[in-house]
């Protein structure tokens, strides 16, 4: 396996966090933090502040993502934001089924492959969450559920599409609590979806296939982790809302 051939992506999940005003002075901090990274920086950030985003990184190394997209072009879907309401505001990236989304607002395998569909139709790249609850951790059933979650949400998703696809391993238990997977728990889930890639594409997709850790990662850990075979590089939760944390982990991703 060629790790060298895989570019490490760290994406920040803000989550529903900072007014517009308060992400221009994160950006602000956070520009000349990464500015020198050997690794792709994506923020995601409330849809409130995707324009301000944008407008800040414009000729910068940070791209910016969503945080959701629906599955239908427009409609009666009060609340809901649309692909090409995205890719209007010059949105690169989007999260789609984050275990928040799945636990909080009923979105499931299905829902999360309609949705990874429409992004893809419109151009977006998408960052893709799959990860088991602690009760299926201790149940063993975590390589057949992470595979499964995998399978149904590329289900109608061409070789070619698949190339705008990263999948983020993210265990719902170390999302938020302060638990992190250890590297060899991280590197044997993400291993698997690797295998799951190669079986539905074939092994030079799969070697070529980003897959991040996401739950917890930190400045403390994100070397042990990212140093793994199959690890390529971290969706970050509250490491993500301070420059010089985020800015950590960036630079243990371009080493």
């Amino acid at each position: 396996m060629n790790k060298a051939k895989r570019k490490a992506v760290i994406a920040g999940n803000w989550k529903m966090n900072k007014t517009a005003g308060e992400a221009a002075e994160l950006i602000s901090a956070l520009i000349p933090e990464v500015a020198g990274a050997d690794c792709e920086v994506v923020i995601c950030t409330p849809f409130t502040d995707l324009p301000v985003a944008v407008s800040k990184t414009a000729g910068s190394n940070i791209s910016v993502g969503a945080q959701n997209v629906h599955f239908e072009k427009s409609g009666a879907f009060t609340g809901e934001i649309s692909a090409d309401m995205l890719t209007e505001l010059g949105v690169e990236y989007v999260i789609i089924g984050h275990s928040e989304r799945r636990q909080y607002f009923a979105e499931t395998d299905e829902t999360v492959n309609k949705r990874l569909k429409a992004a893809l139709a419109a151009g977006l790249k998408v960052i893709l969450c799959v990860g088991e609850s602690l009760a299926q951790r201790e149940q063993g059933v975590t390589s057949e559920l992470v595979a499964l979650q995998t399978r149904i949400a590329l289900g109608g998703v061409s070789a070619a599409e698949l190339k705008n696809v990263i999948i983020a391993y993210e265990p719902i238990w170390a999302i938020g609590t302060g638990l992190t997977a250890t590297a060899e728990q991280a590197e044997e889930v993400c291993k698997t979806i690797r295998e799951v890639i190669a079986a539905l594409y074939g092994k030079a997709e799969a070697e070529a296939f980003t897959i991040q850790y996401g739950g917890s990662m930190n400045a403390k850990n994100a070397d042990e982790l990212l140093a793994m075979p199959d690890v390529d590089g971290g969706l970050i939760g509250g490491a993500s809302l301070k420059a010089p944390d985020f800015a950590a982990i960036v630079k243990a991703a371009s080493k």
